[in-house]
């Protein structure tokens, strides 16, 4: 499985550059956090973008469904890189696998495994949000679920 996340709300770069989550944000990703470990959902590994937001959204994953309770940084997953770079590490995630990253990067990534195309958006992210991704053969993914927090609260 493949969870695809992104990050919580962050705060607006007038407020701070960085961009951490704001604390509704962060409630929120806790919300879909905890949901999901008491589905009995966990992920070996959670990689994350290495921007504020993303880690610390991956750090609260973390936590709560990763048996190690770590993340890594990976690079070529920022909002406007390109989905040809993340598919030639795709392979090598075959464990269940967690990656916090950005609009629009995400959505492209989810349309590409899903229809082999990125130039069409077929699902509606809200920060926050994880979409499960199951390989169906050695080049199609099929959505299993895709879960927002607005249906927690």
């Amino acid at each position: 499985m493949l969870y695809l996340v992104q990050h919580g709300e962050a705060v607006a770069k007038e407020v701070d550059p960085e961009r951490p989550m704001s604390p509704s944000g962060t409630v929120a990703v806790e919300r879909v956090a905890s949901f999901m470990k008491n589905a009995g959902i966990s992920v070996d590994r959670v990689l994350h973008s290495g921007k504020t937001r993303a880690k610390q959204t991956a750090e609260i994953f973390a936590k709560s469904i990763s048996e190690l309770g770590a993340t890594e940084t990976m690079s070529g997953i920022n909002p406007n890189d390109p989905v040809e770079d993340f598919l030639t590490h795709i392979d090598r995630l075959n464990t269940p696998t967690m990656v916090v990253g950005h609009l629009p990067f995400m959505a492209r990534l989810i349309s590409k495994l899903v229809i082999d195309s990125d130039a069409v958006a077929i699902v509606d992210y809200q920060p926050g949000s994880v979409v499960c991704l199951e390989k169906m053969d050695s080049k199609h993914w099929c959505i299993r679920w895709m879960l927002r927090p607005e249906l927690l609260t």
